[in-house]
């Protein structure tokens, strides 16, 4: 049995209901998806999108729209949603954002399968961050330091698993379709700060859903698309692909259990938080104010800061990639709030702060990778009267409340969105997940 055959045989043969954390992980990854969604549609970007896809003529779901839609088109704008406030879920091992490509191409999906129900889609999202981490894993680290986004090009293949597992698609067909995604894999980190970064999440769930519909319908495609010598791993890995991580201790634990997904508490890069905690940190303990800081030094393992290809953001948008910005955020306001990170002018005041600034790297350190326990931040304040002060942190404080978060991001939408978090913690029926996705035409855009 080759990689690939195995790696789909494991997508088709899989049981993940029976592992009730995972599914608790699952309907946790639904909800915070939803948080960082449903605020989307608000975004000038997400209407020039969908001004130019059509309007109506399907059953598929839009968040924000009151009509239906094609299912390429609902799972193309809903991912587009998620992903528009950068504030939606990371997972390590993806080293991207799994939750905004594979929700909203299950979602579409199951708007046109009668009997798909919310089980179901539970089901085949766990399968989905499964594939598309374990692909991560065997990827390496030189595709995203050559300038991919993983998001965008692990996406496909993990949207092709997820739909082709809701599709219950035999080990063949699914194998099709891992091939057929992975022939629409791209997206540039080049992108990140601007308009087209949320538009990977909405392409790779388009991409991974069609894969889905094309292999059902019996299009057929080149075997061996992760194995062979010019396949997905040899092409895009640059050398450092592990193919065997591919299929090692799948779902033991599943990686939606462990390392888990990470929800943001910022909205902004995830490259940044470590610096945004270490810095709340050092002005809450030692009631530091902005007019006393003379310097901010941040230190980084080597490759830490490969995101951040921001000193001077011009919008909120590029502030998301700018620790410079973040730490500014954190030790003028103490708070990293929505309004800092959209498409408005960023902050004179946060832009001057954020010139005394410095970045810098250890070289002791082992270099960033999408091993956590590789990842930190260390920041040291110099006060204009000579005191200095440090806070390293390694690890994440992620989201502690997902409800509260879900109100927060909420707070200006209909009254009727407040039943969201109840049910998605219990929806288990087809009526469940119906029930769901029309509160999504309430979503005001």
């Amino acid at each position: 049995m080759t990689l690939s055959q195995d790696f789909a045989r494991r997508i088709a043969d899989a049981r993940p209901l029976e592992d009730a954390a995972a599914v608790q992980a699952a309907r946790e990854g639904v909800l915070d998806f939803l948080a960082s969604a449903f605020p989307g549609p608000a975004d000038p970007a997400w209407h020039k999108l969908r001004g130019v896809l059509p309007q109506a003529g399907g059953a598929a779901r839009v968040i924000g729209q009151a009509t239906t839609t094609d299912a390429a088109s609902a799972a193309l704008l809903n991912g587009y949603a998620g992903h528009a406030l950068d504030f939606d879920d990371v997972h390590s091992s993806v080293r991207g954002h799994p939750g905004t490509v594979l929700l909203p191409a299950l979602f579409a999906l199951a708007d046109t399968l009668p009997a798909a129900s919310a089980l179901d889609l539970l089901d085949a999202y766990i399968v989905g961050v499964e594939a598309m981490a374990r692909l991560g894993l065997a990827l390496g680290s030189k595709h995203y330091e050559n300038g991919f986004h993983n998001t965008a090009t692990l996406g496909p293949l993990g949207a092709a698993a997820a739909c082709a597992r809701l599709l219950k698609l035999d080990a063949a067909a699914t194998e099709n379709a891992l091939g057929l995604a992975a022939t629409q894999a791209g997206g540039l980190r080049l992108q990140f700060g601007s308009e087209a970064k949320p538009l990977h999440a909405g392409l790779a769930a388009r991409a991974g859903l069609f894969a889905a519909q094309l292999a059902q319908a019996g299009l057929q495609g080149a075997p061996g698309v992760l194995e062979a010598p010019i396949g997905f791993l040899d092409a895009y890995g640059f050398g450092a692909a592990d193919a065997g991580r591919a299929l090692a201790d799948w779902g033991a634990p599943w990686q939606i259990v462990t390392p888990g997904l990470y929800f943001k508490p910022y909205a902004c890069c995830t490259a940044t938080h470590y610096a945004a905690d270490a810095a709340l940190a050092l002005r809450a303990t030692h009631q530091l104010r902005a007019e006393d800081i003379a310097a901010v030094r941040v230190v980084f393992p080597p490759a830490g800061d490969t995101p951040l290809t921001v000193t001077d953001p011009a919008t909120g948008l590029e502030g998301r990639f700018s620790v410079e910005y973040v730490l500014a955020a954190a030790l003028v306001d103490g708070a990293l709030g929505l309004s800092l990170f959209d498409e408005r002018p960023a902050r004179e005041d946060l832009r001057a702060f954020g010139r005394r600034v410095s970045r810098a790297h250890d070289p002791h350190a082992a270099r960033a990778s999408t091993d956590p326990k590789t990842r930190f931040s260390t920041v040291e304040v110099t006060l204009h009267d000579g005191r200095q002060y440090m806070q390293h942190v390694q690890g994440l404080s992620r989201a502690k409340d997902l409800a509260a978060k879900f109100a927060d991001t909420t707070q200006q939408q209909p009254e009727a969105l407040r039943a969201v978090p109840a049910l998605v913690g219990r929806m288990r029926s087809r009526d469940d997940l119906i029930q769901l996705t029309a509160l999504f035409s309430l979503v005001q855009a």
